[in-house]
Formats: C-alpha cells, sequence, structure tokens
C-alpha cells in the first residue's frame, strides 16, 4: 500500500478509537463515577 493510505487507515482508525471510547465513558458503566458540577453547586 501507499503511504498515504496507511496514514489515512491510521488516522480514522485513532478517530474512531476515541470516539467509541468516549461514548463508552459518557453512557457505560464508568458514567456512574461521573459528578455534575451544576447538580454539586446549586444555590
Amino acid at each position: 500500500m501507499e503511504s498515504s493510505t496507511v496514514l489515512i487507515i491510521s488516522v480514522g482508525a485513532i478517530i474512531i478509537a476515541i470516539t467509541a471510547l468516549s461514548i463508552y465513558t459518557s453512557f457505560g458503566p464508568p458514567s456512574k463515577e461521573l459528578s455534575d458540577p451544576f447538580e454539586d453547586h446549586e444555590d
């Protein structure tokens, strides 16, 4: 393969991995540990 094709595939894979990790962190089991700063500091 050409080097530009490998670079495009690598960058695409990294973007997909970061997106999947953020969705998992936001909506999966680790989301139970996240806190809402607006609820913590209500007046």
